[in-house]
């Protein structure tokens, strides 16, 4: 081919491609986005409360006589049993006022029952038997005091339990009910763990009862799990005791009082917990995952569902708590609306979008 045919050939294709008219562009396919269908379900609810421990039962250990102690007879920090002797003060000051009671009744005895026989032969009067009866009842009481007294040089522990350290050591002067306990006894299985709830909190969850939406059923309402400071479950269930009447004024709480086992010990007084209180069944509680819910401008939560026409609708919501990697919805979402839960960025409000499962 010479080159002035070459150069006509490249011509003429060039006038066939400018002589071809631009072909206007289609619609842009409609973006693709993941839905999942909202359903309603039964679903228990609890409320994860801190608390903190306390013994079941708590007995400070005070002298209740004055005198000298003469033995300890435990060990610091053991299982002590109800009645067992923990202390000795010495008897010696009380044995003798027993003897010396003892003998002045024998005496005031013998003495009203002469002044009795006398009575019958009208050698003493009416009043002189009087007397000698009253003296001898006061005799009597002495003497009881007495015995009382010397039975409390032996002090013993009134309940069973855990006995702390000892303020004082043999040969130290105690003093009759002195205001520093001798020691302390806790009784720790059960034990007790207390709550603060706030009122707030409270009041939100009676209206939901009254409202209808929790219902309380079944026998284990009152079942409490607890949850130890290293985030790890608390092998035994407890129960709610009780809600106490009063409200805090500095703090606007009540008390929940629970009690659990505690065979082995594991909880001591004074230790901070968490405990997971059963509120309710919400029977038709609705979670979707927190991926679905985005925030409006002013921070608000909301989520996109595809409409019957395919199209992109927002909805606000009014979330009620985290459960897991969900979020319980109270308001904004009906069972069978297909919620927006990937493609959010393509996803746009009124406009139309291909549905995949």
């Amino acid at each position: 081919m010479t080159r002035n045919n070459f150069r006509s050939a490249i011509m003429l294709i060039m006038a066939v491609g400018c002589s071809r008219a631009p072909q206007p562009a289609g619609p842009p396919p409609a973006p693709e986005v993941a839905v999942v269908t909202v359903t309603q379900q039964s679903l228990g609810l609890t409320t994860e409360l801190p608390g903190r421990t306390a013994p079941f039962l708590v007995a400070e250990i005070r002298p209740q006589v004055n005198g000298l102690i003469l033995k300890r007879l435990f060990t610091e920090g053991t299982d002590v049993q109800m009645g067992q002797q923990l202390y000795q003060i010495d008897p010696a000051p009380f044995q003798a006022m027993v003897d010396k009671a003892t003998a002045n009744l024998t005496g005031l005895r013998l003495r009203a029952d002469r002044i009795k026989d006398a009575l019958g032969s009208k050698a003493v009067s009416q009043q002189d038997f009087d007397d000698a009866d009253a003296a001898l009842k006061q005799a009597a009481a002495d003497m009881e005091t007495a015995r009382i007294n010397l039975a409390y040089t032996k002090i013993t522990a009134p309940i069973a339990g855990r006995i702390g350290k000892s303020s004082v050591t043999e040969g130290a002067i105690v003093t009759a009910y002195q205001p520093v306990p001798l020691a302390t006894i806790q009784q720790l299985d059960p034990i007790y763990v207390d709550v603060p709830q706030s009122t707030a909190d409270l009041l939100r969850l009676e209206r939901r009862l009254a409202d209808g939406r929790l219902t309380r059923t079944g026998n284990n309402q009152n079942a409490v799990q607890l949850i130890l400071e290293d985030d790890t479950k608390y092998q035994a269930e407890g129960t709610l005791q009780f809600r106490d009447v009063s409200v805090d004024p500095t703090t606007a709480t009540v008390i929940l009082r629970m009690v659990f086992p505690n065979p082995n010990g594991v909880l001591l007084p004074g230790m901070f917990v968490r405990t997971a209180v059963k509120e309710g069944v919400n029977d038709k509680a609705i979670l979707i995952p927190q991926q679905a819910v985005m925030r409006d401008s002013k921070g608000n939560p909301m989520a996109l569902i595809v409409n019957a026409a395919s199209l992109v609708e927002p909805r606000l919501l009014t979330l009620d708590r985290a459960i897991g990697d969900k979020w319980l919805v109270t308001t904004g979402l009906a069972p069978g609306d297909r919620l927006i839960v990937e493609g959010l960025l393509k996803a746009r409000p009124g406009t139309p979008v291909k549905v995949t499962p």
